[in-house]
């Protein structure tokens, strides 16, 4: 146990200095992820004004030193409602993809290994459910079963899991007719056990370098459909909800209010992507030794 415990700190500590020496922009991406985590998850302890607590005095402030980031027409403190903010982004970010992988998962590798008719049929729902206008589908959806953020997460987590099944499938495709799988098979391994022990750890690498591309996709759906109303509802902050409604009403007279959610979701999507992209990199053979080695 003491030698697995050394092994797997060296393993870590290998990882983070390869990606301190390697991928500058994946480390500035990961310092704003763990900084995203952090604001999220200590909201209460950061936040200098609840996120709804109203001064009508100080409607339409400019920043100050009360009011860093100013306030909106109500007089709520925008830094505190953008970091309350990170928590719906979090929330939803990790929990839809979370959602996705598990259901993506499931349908990649139980088609690619039993094929057929199974495969066939789920293969064209996949390609219907593709063919459709992503926004569009997402936004009938919640109209239909109403706005929240469970809701939310189960839509976007369904979304993409049929979406991303399709990767999952080709990679379990690949691995099916590897020796070690008809090895399993030949000593009369149960198919949960050929799937869990022998192909699913084998795409988990594909799995992790998905997720981190999926979670800033989903952030950024989030917004958008905050921002046309069909996300998370009044009065539970949210970066999309904050530019639309109030912030486009007033972002001439104080632009403020539109720019700081804006700007919160660029550099969130931005950390994301640029972390997941050297997490790629790192992860995937393939790409070693390549160029972009110091990107």
């Amino acid at each position: 146990m003491t030698t697995q415990l050394i092994a797997r700190r060296s393993t870590a500590l290998g990882f983070m200095t390869r990606m301190v020496r390697e991928k500058r922009l994946g480390t500035v991406g990961g310092i704003i992820v763990i900084a995203l985590l952090f604001t999220g998850i200590f909201a209460e302890f950061l936040a200098p004004y609840g996120m709804n607590e109203s001064n009508r005095g100080a409607a339409l402030s400019a920043p100050s030193a009360e009011y860093l980031l100013g306030t909106d027409n109500l007089g709520r403190d925008l830094l505190s409602r953008i970091i309350f903010g990170a928590r719906v982004s979090i929330l939803i970010g990790l929990g839809a993809t979370a959602l996705s992988t598990v259901f993506s998962l499931t349908i990649g590798i139980v088609t690619a290994y039993y094929g057929g008719l199974l495969d066939l049929l789920v293969q064209r729902v996949v390609d219907a459910w593709m063919a459709l206008p992503g926004l569009v589908i997402l936004m009938v959806i919640i109209s239909i079963v109403g706005p929240g953020i469970m809701t939310v997460i189960v839509v976007l987590g369904l979304h993409f899991g049929i979406i991303d099944s399709r990767i999952y499938r080709g990679a379990a495709l690949s691995i099916k007719e590897d020796v070690f799988v008809e090895a399993a098979q030949a000593v009369g391994c149960s198919v949960p056990r050929v799937l869990i022990r022998h192909i699913l750890p084998n795409i988990l690498p594909t799995a992790i370098i998905l997720f981190t591309i999926d979670v800033p996709d989903i952030i950024l759906i989030e917004a958008g459909l905050s921002f046309l109303g069909f996300g998370i509802p009044p009065p539970q902050p949210s970066w999309g909800s904050m530019l639309s409604g109030s912030g486009r009403s007033y972002m001439f007279l104080a632009p403020w209010m539109a720019i700081w959610p804006g700007v919160a979701i660029a550099v969130t999507v931005y950390g994301i992507s640029m972390f997941g992209d050297a997490l790629r990199d790192i992860l995937d053979p393939r790409l070693r030794g390549g160029v972009g080695q110091h990107g």
